[in-house]
């Protein structure tokens, strides 16, 4: 067989070098469209819950909402591993489905039993919420807001967090390629309204045009 093969390429140079140019020309060019990564993802489907939660401390993250989270998805079906970081501030649970699984199935079962265990989370301590579609290699970046130097005292821990949330995340966001920023740490700027109810009354005005006024605003 070996033999009638080295004939035939013998006897018929011209079809072997057209099809040897044949093969090299299709091997470039597939060769251009490889698609080439310095760090290539071999990661695992993934869903992540994120809470974040400026008032407790990592034991509190712990117990009121990173367990809860967990007991919760614990029962879905096709799931690997789940794994969590509890800090001050934020609860990170993220649950590993098997390979097999379709990520926006996996996403889908996430968000059935977040539903069920927001109940048992308290309102004070924040809501859980699914990060984009992203892999282990998604958070590429993290960052810490500081005043500059001779500043300390013109900005403070609510400065600082409007500055992350209304400039600095704003502007991130419209990055191609970027899914999310994720804020956490900081005080959160609150307007109180105090009411004299005295006032209102000597005025015509309701409690409820308050509250619409200011849900319009």
């Amino acid at each position: 067989m070996l033999q009638a093969i080295i004939q035939f390429s013998v006897r018929n140079k011209l079809i072997i070098g057209l099809l040897t140019l044949a093969w090299i020309i299709w091997g470039t060019i597939e060769l251009i469209k490889l698609p080439v990564d310095a760090l290539p993802d071999i990661t695992s489907n993934q869903v992540q819950v994120i809470t974040v939660s400026p008032t407790l401390g990592s034991l509190e993250v712990e117990r009121l909402i990173t367990f809860p989270i967990e007991q919760a998805a614990s029962n879905i079906p096709g799931i690997r591993e789940i794994r969590s970081i509890s800090r001050f501030g934020l609860s990170v649970v993220t649950i590993v489905f098997e390979d097999g699984r379709d990520i926006y199935w996996c996403r889908q079962q996430v968000t059935e039993r977040m539903s069920v265990v927001v109940d048992n989370i308290p309102k004070e301590a924040g809501s859980p919420e699914l990060a984009p579609i992203t892999t282990g290699l998604g958070e590429i970046y993290q960052y810490i807001v500081r005043p500059k130097k001779g500043y300390e005292d013109k900005y403070d821990l609510t400065e600082l967090r409007t500055i992350q949330d209304w400039i600095i995340r704003r502007q991130l966001m419209g990055t191609p390629g970027v899914a999310d920023v994720s804020s956490f740490g900081g005080k959160l700027k609150q307007y109180e309204v105090a009411l004299e109810p005295s006032k209102l009354q000597s005025l015509g005005i309701s409690l409820e045009q308050v509250f619409f006024s200011i849900g319009e605003e």
